[in-house]
């Protein structure tokens, strides 16, 4: 799955709203597969309708790499139990780096369908001025989409503090779920690419910078 370490790009599958529904996370395992990405995310509302058993295990029988935010449809207890199970990241409130590439969370568990600005922008700030000096490509994913963003044409708001994140912070990826009619939504907010990710998955490969 990992390519080689001079390898100029970091090749992602980003995808969200499993929904419990153990076949879809196979099928995003095998195409993770198929395609040889370095990492896995998945954005959010992995449980919820079906509760298939062993969610995460299709693409830890392949030694896939993956690490995960919470949404509305992920408990606290399941977001712990698949954290420690399969030992994979949470990485609501955190960032993580693989090879070149900062990766920072938002999350929202407990069927919390909002954001607390101040507590989230509180945590970006923080975790944004640990990586903004490192000559790194930034990726931002929430399980909430960000307001001003396409998947408002659902008629359900994005989040307000994820679009000031986005334009203050300027990361190169912005990564959301939630809205499952809005996957396959593309487009540019200043420099940061914004993706809308569904259960189908979205191969991103994200050119690495130089040294």
């Amino acid at each position: 799955m990992v390519k080689d370490k001079k390898s100029k790009s970091f090749k992602i599958l980003a995808a969200a709203d499993i929904h419990g529904n153990s076949a879809v996370s196979e099928s995003l395992a095998r195409k993770a597969e198929k395609e040889k990405v370095d990492l896995v995310i998945l954005a959010g509302d992995i449980h919820g309708f079906d509760e298939n058993r062993g969610i995460i295990a299709p693409f830890k029988k392949r030694n896939q790499k993956v690490i995960f935010v919470p949404g509305n449809w992920d408990t606290s207890f399941q977001t712990k139990a698949t954290k420690d199970f399969y030992k994979i990241k949470d990485i609501d409130g955190y960032y993580v780096h693989y090879d070149g590439v900062d990766i920072i969370g938002v999350g929202t568990k407990d069927f919390k369908m909002n954001l607390d600005e101040k507590k989230t922008l509180d945590r970006l700030i923080k975790n944004f001025e640990k990586v903004q000096n490192r000559p790194s490509r930034k990726v931002l994913v929430s399980h909430l989409h960000a307001s001003g963003t396409l998947a408002e044409f659902s008629g359900i708001p994005g989040e307000e503090v994820l679009a000031k994140a986005i334009k203050y912070f300027q990361p190169d990826v912005f990564i959301a779920g939630h809205i499952h009619e809005a996957e396959g939504l593309e487009h540019k907010v200043g420099k940061t690419k914004v993706i809308q990710v569904g259960k189908h998955g979205k191969i991103i490969e994200i050119k690495k910078k130089d040294d």
